[in-house]
């Protein structure tokens, strides 16, 4: 009796851990920590400025994190405690591009980034080198070319997995969430227009993008960002893996979706920092996401505000893909033991 009531309650465990599998569970995460990240050249013009933080992405062959601001002055690295440790400036001459508004940035290994501007929809991908100028043209793809204004692309993120695919989403106006590849190339002449947001010059790679789901019905106001958990270690392998998480700054929330847009978890963060806008997210591969936001601009700020950093850790410990096996082993094992003939 006790053996079939141990079986049982292993059994109980199993089913627990093969739904965790399914998913990252946002519910079992809190905030660790935030760090204020240094202004560097503030509002100066012509400099790399630390303000207004809209996008980042974890560098695993660095274990750092990458960040942008909205005003697109260039790209800073950062440890995972916020230090700065090195910043790269962008060169937007040719690029058609009038308000730089760089809301996306995904690491794609070996010191390699993608960072997307939000009006023009075009994606830019350029090496890190630190002190150096990224001269954007060079190597561009346009997503689409429909007017959208400040309703564009918001988030980017890259799936290291099969060779490598880009993940996009747009603000609002309508929401997308876009799946598929991006090829690089330079611009071949000068921008048709320079006159309200810009315009896209002739030329670039080739954009072969398609929509995952409707995120309409995620009921969420806004799209801020995304972040895949391909490279997540504990996951991989499981259906978990091909999860999103997706951010929004105008329902203060971040959900865990699938890639048919069924929402698994969520984590609340309308007491997270209130009067900073959360925009960018991104995990490394123990599970330890990563969010940045602006600097506190309400009437209330202080002066000297800076931008965040904010770490969120999972309270309790996760199962290793190994826990799976052995909880498998000892189920068989009571199972085969409880299934004996008694001795008479």
């Amino acid at each position: 009796m006790k053996l079939k009531s141990l079986a049982l309650a292993l059994l109980a465990a199993a089913s627990g851990l093969a739904q965790a599998g399914d998913r990252l569970d946002l519910g079992n995460y809190q905030v660790k920590a935030s760090y204020a990240l240094d202004l560097l050249g503030g509002s100066s013009a012509n400099h790399v400025s630390g303000l207004e933080a809209s996008a980042v992405s974890y560098a695993r062959d660095r274990g750092t994190l990458f960040y942008v601001g909205d005003e697109g002055t260039g790209v800073v690295e950062i440890s995972l405690t916020g230090q700065t440790l090195g910043k790269m400036a962008f060169n937007w001459s040719g690029t058609g591009s009038t308000k730089h508004d760089t809301e996306g940035l995904a690491y794609l290994g070996g010191g390699v980034l993608a960072v997307s501007e939000e009006r023009l929809q075009d994606v830019y991908r350029f090496s890190f080198v630190n002190g150096g100028s990224a001269v954007l043209k060079s190597n561009f793809v346009s997503i689409a070319n429909n007017s959208v204004g400040n309703n564009g692309i918001e988030g980017l993120a890259y799936d290291t997995r099969n060779g490598g695919s880009f993940i996009t989403v747009k603000q609002q106006s309508p929401q997308n969430v876009l799946s598929g590849s991006l090829s690089f190339a330079a611009a071949t002449g000068n921008p048709p227009s320079s006159s309200g947001d810009g315009s896209t010059p002739p030329g670039g790679g080739v954009a072969a993008m398609s929509a995952l789901f409707n995120p309409a019905s995620l009921g969420l106001s806004s799209l801020s960002d995304v972040a895949t958990l391909s490279g997540v270690d504990h996951l991989a392998g499981s259906s978990a893996a091909d999860n999103l998480l997706l951010l929004s700054l105008g329902s203060r929330k971040l959900v865990e979706v699938n890639r048919q847009g069924q929402v698994l978890s969520s984590l609340d963060l309308s007491q997270v920092l209130p009067n900073n806008g959360i925009e960018g997210v991104t995990i490394d591969e123990k599970g330890t996401i990563y969010l940045v936001a602006e600097q506190d601009q309400t009437g209330s700020a202080l002066p000297g505000a800076q931008s965040q950093l904010i770490v969120l850790s999972a309270t309790a410990p996760v199962p290793e893909p190994s826990s799976y096996a052995l909880m498998a082993l000892g189920l068989a094992g009571l199972l085969a033991i409880a299934k004996r003939p008694r001795k008479v």
